[in-house]
């Protein structure tokens, strides 16, 4: 396969050639739901909790440890009962893991302590689903998507080609649908977002 890009590139892959990366184990908030994300009030809710318990996290430990980290990307692991559901036109039996990335220095507590200021000041029953956990992805191929949301389709094609082509399998559901949002879809055009799409994959 190709050379494995450096874990600084990890947001960074280019738009024209997939690549394979080893990632490394990282810790996230994370949420999970069902449904189609255009449509489903449970997803929305779980980006609100997600963002606000990051937030609500990176101005304490500002204030209180002089802690000062940024808050990354919103990320998704999509998955379906069966690949065939895992469609466009079948949104609505899609599976999903909403998560954003925290740095090693939040501890337990500390996320405990921002859930129940969020579930002060925001209460939501996505609040209660809100969990910290470490994330191991590993071996996966990756490229960047440039574009709207609902043009990915030709983007995840060719990275599922190219992981077939070199030897590498998944089954949709072990090695889920990755996806890294780096655009902000209400501030850039739908032509300019950009969003990191990874499969890991064995083999």
């Amino acid at each position: 396969m190709t050379a494995r890009a450096a874990p600084a590139d990890l947001n960074r892959p280019p738009a024209t050639t997939p690549v394979v990366v080893d990632v490394p184990a990282m810790q996230f908030a994370m949420v999970d739901g069902s449904g189609d994300p255009n449509t489903s009030n449970a997803y929305h809710q779980a980006i609100e909790a997600l963002y606000g318990v990051a937030y609500g996290m990176h101005f304490a430990l500002k204030k209180e440890r002089g802690l000062d980290f940024p808050i990354g990307p919103l990320e998704g692991l999509w998955w379906g009962p069966d690949m065939l559901a895992f469609s466009a036109s079948r949104k609505h039996e899609w599976r999903w893991t909403a998560m954003i990335r925290l740095p090693d220095v939040v501890t337990a507590a500390d996320f405990e302590h921002a859930l129940d200021a969020l579930r002060e000041k925001h209460p939501s029953p996505a609040v209660e689903l809100l969990r910290l956990e470490r994330f191991h992805e590993g071996r996966a191929a990756q490229v960047m998507h440039v574009g709207p949301y609902a043009a990915e389709g030709p983007t995840i094609e060719r990275l599922h080609a190219f992981i077939r082509e070199h030897g590498g399998a998944f089954d949709g559901r072990v090695q889920k649908h990755h996806e890294i949002y780096l655009g902000d879809p209400r501030r850039s055009k739908p032509e300019k977002l950009r969003t990191v799409i990874r499969q890991p994959f064995v083999g």
